[in-house]
Order: C-alpha cells, then structure tokens, then sequence
C-alpha cells in the first residue's frame, strides 16, 4: 500500500527536520556515532509530534525517553521531574519554608507534635496536640486530603501569611490563628545524649549541608556533661553529600590521612585527605545495619581503614557510586553516575549490578535474608581477592558494603506477627495520638514539659540554660511511666478498625515490645527525638552490642584512641 505525501505532510516533516537543526550538537564531530543517535532521538520526537494520529502530551513522552535512558545504566542514575527537584533537596540542603511544626496525621486530622523552637507557629501561640482542621479558609480535615497536599497547602515562601483553624482541647470551637511563614531548618541528627557517665550517643539520619556544624554542637554538649567515649549511630542513614561525610571524617582522622577517593571512566582519580586536628574522643564505635549507604559508608570506611574505630552491626548497603547533578533547562534534573567511590585502602564500595536489571538489585536485602548472611555469619565469606589491610594490619573486606568488626546477627523473633501488622497499619501511632489528646495537660504538669521545652528552645539557640531542666522531668516519666490500660484498650480498638484478627495469646506476647514502643512515642511527643531513643535503643540488638564493644579492651587492639 503507498501512502501519497500531502503537502500538510511535507510542511510537517520539514518542522522536524527544523527541530534537528535547532538542537546543540554534544558530538565532537558532525556524523559521529552519538550525532547520529542525537539527531535520530530529536527526529523521533519531532515526528510523533507532528504526525500522530492523536493529541500527543509532548512533555511526558519526552521525561519517559529520559527515564529509557538511564534505566538502562545502573540504579542509581535518576530523573527527578522540575515539580518534585525543592522537595528532593530540602533534607540535604537543611531547610525549607513553611510554618514550622512536626505533626502526625490521626485518621484524617492533623496533630501537632511539636511546634519547632523559635518557629513561626510557637512564636504565635501553637501548641503540641492542636488539630489544625482548616487551612485559609480550605478545610482539611475530614476531607480525606492526601499529606502531600496538606503540606503544599501549609508550606509557602518566607514572609507570607496563612491562616489556620485550630482545634484545641478544653477550647470550645475554632481557634483562629494567622502565621507567617519562615525558614525552617532541617536536622540530620535525630538524637544526642548521654548513655552513662562517660558514654555519648549520636544519632544522624543522613549526610547533608548542616551535618557537621549540627554534629559539632551535639558533640560539644556531650563534652560538657564528661564524654569521654562515642557512639554514633548509622542504622538506617541513607547517606547524602560526599563532602558532608568527608567533613564530618576530619575530626576523627589525623592530618593527611585518605578519607576516600573517587574514580571514574571520564572522572579522574580524586582524593579526599583529612586536614585538621582531630576531636578528643577515646574510643569511637559506629553502628550499621544493611541500609547504611553512601555517604555513611564513606564515614564508616574511612575510620575502618585508619583503624580509627569499630564498626559494629551488620553490612552496610553498599552504594558506592558518585551521582552529578545535571540540571535541565526546565528545572529538573538528572543525578547521572560518574564515578565509583574506594575506601582509604582502596575498597569498592559498590555491590555487584547488571545494567537495566534494577529488580534484581532491589531484591539484594531479601537475598542477604535467603542466603542467611543476616541470621549467621558463618554463613559469610569472602575470597582472598576481596582482602584487603588497613594502615594497622588489620583484614577488612571488599565486595560489596562494609563488612563490620562486629557482626550482629538479625533477630527474626523480635517482633510477632501482630506487632508487625499493628505498625504496617499505622495503629501503634494513632493510638499514641488518641491518648495523648485526652491526657496530655495531666502529663504536661506531671513531668514539668513547659520547664523542659524552654530549656529547648534556649540550648537550640545557643542561650545559656540549666542541663538539669532537660533532664529532670525526663529521667522521672523514664523511672516511673507505664503504659495504662486505657492506651491498651485504646490500641485494641484501633487494631479492630482495621480488621486485625489476633487472639489473646498474640497480644500478651507481642506485650514486651509494643509497651517499649508506646511509652518511646509518649517521650517523643512530650520531650524530643533524643527522649525516644533514649528509651527505645536499650531493645536494639545493635546498640546493646556496641556498648559491648566499648567495654571490649580486646577489640581495641591496634585501634587509634584519644
């Protein structure tokens, strides 16, 4: 069949011939293999534009011939549309604009947690337990309104204003309150606190702009209540900026010792060296499990190699590849892998990966499960070529993750299969947030929270305060709360809600740990992020053995102190 070209037809094609001309040249040379490509893409699309038969939603075609594309490479280079690029920065970058709460959805109503010290909503007289129920006039509560839009409609650039309903407890009707948006800062540390008298603990959620100042203040508070040694706490850190990692390494590290280096087929060899005194800490023990990655890996890599501190846990994640961001005249975004990251002794981070197979990878925890890596560490093993020696003479592994000095294995009997389906759903949180509506003034005055918050909001702006008025109304609720009945009865109902079918026997053995979970929420609400590790890590199997480790002298060994 021969399809007769009209001049419709000529006028069209000549438009994507056009398109073509238009387009920068990345070849170095016209009719090289990668101009070919260029110029086949753009004609493609130009094609389709002008041709076919239906409307052609051009902007989306073209974001899924981006995403073609690097599917094919390996899984971590990504495309992140203009839309969502601020909300993917904001946790690395350490702030975003808005009105300044931390809060929970109950059902479908927003409690507040917290309102952040010295914020906007503080600052207007907002409190922990308010339900905000309408936002300018637009209700949202009730309406079954996704979070994400809760938050675009709360979130603003600094000096607007908007106005909040809000439903408080013991307050007949709506509260009205107008605040004006300010910007908030990012944390990545989540918890800072003393284990005993000579002990630290720290805890960072991920590597960005704001880490080290962040860590050096934390640290800086230990010292004065007599740290000598510390642990910081790596579990779950997904990374975050190379030179978040590599500053943080540097009060660890003697001058002119490797950190990391980074190499890549068009990437020259780039090293990173430690260049400053180091903090004065005794003994440094870091905690891993299998999502510690990147830059956390990085941190733990460098101290392995040094011999500067134990690592104690499980292997870490292994991503040890360098991400570029590439930004698209539009606003969004590629982060294009460039290079591979070593460890000082030349350890590739970087877990095995076959290009486009992105389920396979995904599956590699569920593999470490099945493959019993996570149960026994019998069941580990590493060849010869993957040894490798730090500057001490230690043996440290390559392949894939750090290997840590001290495994952990992974108890599978921690939680019971009721406890796992109560948190799936959500219930442990929203029985917490039920409860603390009807009790929390009681708990408030009961544990002196007002004492507690001012002291807060002065130590978070580096105003003098009294150390005692952090602790004292904490260390009394750890010592002398259990969780009531009522909240029992209350989790009961919850796990009614959704449909959750257990027996007697199932609640009574999943007691132990939900009793720890629930009373490590109320400290959370009441106090900070510090409170609820404080009273949920001693249930951690990770954390009880990095203790052990402190204590170890043997472990020790050959390991650089202060």
């Amino acid at each position: 069949m021969k399809i007769k070209m009209t001049t419709h037809h000529t006028k069209t094609l000549a438009a994507a011939l056009m398109l073509l001309m238009s387009v920068p040249l990345l070849a170095q040379q016209k009719n090289s293999p990668l101009d070919m490509q260029i110029r086949k893409m753009v004609f493609a699309q130009g094609t389709i534009s002008q041709l076919y038969v239906d409307e052609v939603d051009i902007e989306k075609i073209t974001e899924e011939a981006i995403r073609g594309m690097l599917k094919e490479l390996d899984p971590h280079s990504t495309y992140t549309p203009a839309k969502e690029v601020q909300a993917l920065n904001e946790p690395l970058t350490g702030s975003f604009e808005g009105i300044g709460v931390q809060f929970n959805m109950n059902e479908d109503t927003l409690v507040v947690i917290q309102p952040v010290s010295g914020g906007p909503s503080e600052k207007v007289g907002i409190l922990a337990g308010d339900m905000i129920v309408s936002v300018n006039d637009t209700a949202i509560a009730g309406v079954k309104m996704s979070k994400e839009d809760i938050m675009k409609r709360l979130r603003g650039p600094k000096g607007t204003k908007v106005n909040l309903g809000i439903i408080r407890r013991g307050v007949k009707g709506i509260q009205k309150f107008t605040v004006t948006r300010d910007k908030i800062p990012v944390y990545t540390i989540d918890a800072a606190y003393m284990v005993d008298p000579t002990t630290g603990y720290v805890r960072i959620s991920s590597f960005g702009a704001t880490t080290n100042a962040e860590f050096i203040k934390a640290v800086s508070r230990l010292f004065a209540e007599g740290m000598k040694d510390l642990i910081i706490d790596l579990q779950g850190n997904g990374g975050g900026y190379l030179q978040a990692a590599v500053d943080l390494s540097n009060e660890f590290l003697d001058n002119g010792e490797m950190i990391v280096y980074t190499e890549g087929r068009k990437v020259g060899r780039h090293e990173y060296h430690a260049e400053k005194g180091k903090m004065n800490i005794h003994k440094v023990v870091i905690l891993v499990d299998g999502y510690t990655a990147s830059a956390a890996e990085i941190l733990s890599g460098a101290l392995q190699d040094n011999d500067r501190g134990i690592i104690v846990g499980r292997r870490t994640f292994a991503k040890g590849l360098v991400q570029r961001p590439i930004d698209l005249p539009d606003g969004s975004l590629i982060r294009l892998t460039v290079a591979h990251y070593y460890s000082p002794v030349g350890r590739c981070f970087q877990k095995p990966y076959v290009k486009g197979d992105r389920k396979s990878y995904d599956m590699d925890m569920l593999d470490r499960l099945n493959s019993g890596e996570l149960i026994s560490a019998d069941s580990i093993h590493f060849p010869d070529s993957l040894k490798y020696t730090t500057v001490g003479g230690r043996t440290v592994y390559g392949g894939g993750g750090i290997m840590p000095d001290v495994y952990v294995p992974l108890d599978t009997t921690r939680y019971t299969r009721l406890h796992r389906e109560l948190a799936a759903k959500s219930c442990i949180n929203t029985a917490v947030l039920t409860w603390m509506d009807r009790h929390r003034k009681q708990l408030d005055k009961a544990y002196d929270v007002a004492t507690y918050r001012k002291a807060k909001a002065r130590q978070t702006d580096n105003k003098m305060y009294n150390p005692a008025d952090l602790r004292t109304g904490f260390q009394r609720f750890r010592n002398e709360f259990t969780v009531p009945q009522d909240l029992l009865d209350i989790l009961a109902a919850k796990a009614k809600e959704q449909k959750i079918e257990y027996t007697d026997s199932d609640f009574q053995a999943s007691m132990p740990m939900l009793q720890i979970q629930l009373k490590a929420l109320i400290a959370r609400d009441l106090f900070d992020m510090s409170e609820y590790f404080e009273i949920i890590n001693p249930t951690n199997e990770i954390y009880v053995k990095g203790l052990e480790a402190l204590k170890d002298e043997d472990l020790f060994q050959g390991i650089k102190t202060q």
